[in-house]
């Protein structure tokens, strides 16, 4: 499934980030290497460094950040990431990650509102998923089929060839592709007609190309599902899902003229592949179905879709109904009835899903997640606390080797706690977890907020500079750590010169990446 960023960005950052990705990688490009001998070759194997690819990956992926369809859902970040990292460890087990790339790159996944059944793999190892998709798929397994598609796609290092591939046409052919690409988005006739004379012959060779590529994803992808713990079968149901909502556009005319291989084709393709008599996937979890739930409702499809919701579970014949799909239409009632500040009706939902949940262990947790996130949308932060007791370990507990508290919890705790006006005890777990996740932005602001409420301006105002970094605002980020050095001068308190010096040090290398991002313009 080749993704989009046209269906996540408005028209104007669409355009900037098109001509950004197939043009100002020639400032970026180095000489190109060979493939790895581990690696399928396609084409004649020439590709971007992965120093070149990631820095222009940084560059998109600091536009994306700044969109609006953006959204750091701490719940659905960690579901989806959960099915990710057992693909990227079953990549590295079967070879086809290699240890230079997975170190160079970020394995970073972002989220997007997007309505559209859409994921996409951007240069230097990002990857986009809009919550569309997760809204539509029915299993886990279909979800882990798209996500290990694309990150084949980044192992295969197919972008990185693809931009080389287009670097060597002429200029004139090179803007034949880029707008190509950009009138495809809006109107296939158009594309077609920009793929005339003398020029159709490149556009024709770079789209055998990308055919060759999605095979290779399929392919590669495919050998990564039962490795990683995910029914093969997955690839088959997502492609059915793929076929029938772009029954319109994919009618099978012009083959040779589209960027990937037919949907029926890939479809055949994946059914030979799965074994005479091979059992059927699983059932999809109470969990996937309330993530999928989840999805639907904040993909904001506004007030009248999230009060049907609402008013689903009265409807005649809900009862009757097979239990995971009242444990779905329960969550998004309860999560529809806080969109919209019913918050009787919320707590209302939310008891009856707690009793569908039965014993499961993940459904329980994902209603206490959500039980939380309503109590503080109501301001009771004593009662959403409730909801969080004994989820995160805090600094000094004294338990041996505890695990780190989980992203979910640790975040909604802070937020209670720091309306309770006693989230000191939060500055341990959330330090932490940036010493090991040190992009994680939205950590990093929790840290201000709490180091702010202790007291502590100065740690603050590093926290503010560290979540720009994050994002890569670096003129945002030297501001703060400016700042934070006048904070320095005025304060006289001794714990704020080991503090200071920290500043110091990183208002440095933050400038001097200003001065790279400043360049690359």
């Amino acid at each position: 499934m080749q993704g989009s960023l046209q269906n996540w960005l408005p028209a104007p950052s669409w355009k900037a980030l098109t001509a950004s990705f197939f043009i100002a990688f020639g400032s970026l490009q180095a000489p190109a290497v060979m493939a790895q001998p581990s690696l399928p070759t396609l084409g004649d194997g020439l590709e971007m460094t992965t120093s070149a690819e990631r820095k222009l990956g940084d560059r998109i992926i600091r536009e994306l950040y700044r969109d609006p369809d953006y959204i750091d859902d701490a719940v659905l970040t960690e579901y989806v990431q959960s099915l990710f990292l057992p693909l990227v460890q079953a990549a590295k087990a079967r070879g086809e990650l290699s240890p230079e790339l997975e170190e160079r790159f970020a394995w970073e996944i972002l989220l997007g509102r997007d309505r559209t059944v859409n994921a996409f793999a951007l240069p230097g190892g990002y990857f986009g998923v809009h919550l569309g998709l997760i809204g539509v798929v029915s299993t886990r397994d279909e979800l882990a089929s798209v996500l290990a598609h694309e990150l084949s796609h980044v192992t295969q290092r197919h972008i990185s060839r693809l931009i080389a591939q287009q670097g060597r046409q002429t200029p004139l052919m090179l803007g034949a592709l880029i707008l190509g690409a950009l009138a495809a988005s809006r109107s296939p006739d158009a594309a077609q007609a920009l793929m005339v004379g003398g020029q159709a012959l490149a556009v024709q060779s770079q789209l055998n190309f990308s055919r060759d590529m999605e095979r290779e994803a399929d392919r590669v992808g495919y050998g990564l599902m039962a490795p990683a713990g995910f029914a093969p079968q997955g690839f088959v149901g997502m492609f059915d899902k793929l076929q029938q909502a772009n029954r319109i556009n994919d009618n099978g005319s012009w083959p040779y003229l589209r960027s990937h291989p037919l949907t029926t084709q890939r479809i055949a393709d994946m059914h030979s592949r799965i074994p005479p008599g091979a059992a059927q996937p699983a059932r999809a979890t109470l969990e996937h179905l309330m993530m999928a739930a989840r999805a639907r409702v904040l993909m904001r499809p506004g007030v009248d879709a999230w009060r049907q919701w609402v008013a689903e579970p009265q409807d005649a014949g809900f009862a009757a109904r097979p239990a995971p799909q009242r444990v779905a239409a329960w969550y998004a009632a309860t999560l529809s009835a806080v969109q919209l500040g019913d918050m009787a009706a919320a707590r209302k939902a939310l008891r009856a899903l707690q009793s569908s949940a039965g014993t499961d262990a993940a459904a329980l947790r994902q209603a206490r997640l959500l039980g939380a996130e309503l109590e503080l949308a109501a301001g009771d932060a004593p009662a959403a606390l409730t909801y969080l007791q004994g989820s995160v370990v805090t600094e000094g507990s004294g338990v041996p080797g505890a695990p780190a508290p989980a992203r979910p919890e640790m975040l909604l705790r802070t937020q209670a706690l720091l309306r309770t006006g006693a989230a000191g005890e939060m500055a341990g777990p959330l330090q932490t977890w940036v010493a090991t996740h040190p992009r994680d932005a939205t950590v990093w602001q929790a840290l201000a907020q709490v180091w702010q409420q202790q007291g502590q301006s100065l740690r603050a105002v590093r926290a503010e500079a560290e979540a720009h970094a994050a994002r890569y605002d670096y003129a945002a980020a030297v501001d703060r750590f400016k700042a934070g050095q006048d904070l320095a001068r005025r304060s006289s308190a001794a714990g704020d010169y080991i503090e200071a010096s920290i500043i110091d040090t990183r208002l440095r290398a933050v400038e001097s990446l200003l001065k790279e991002q400043a360049a690359e313009r």
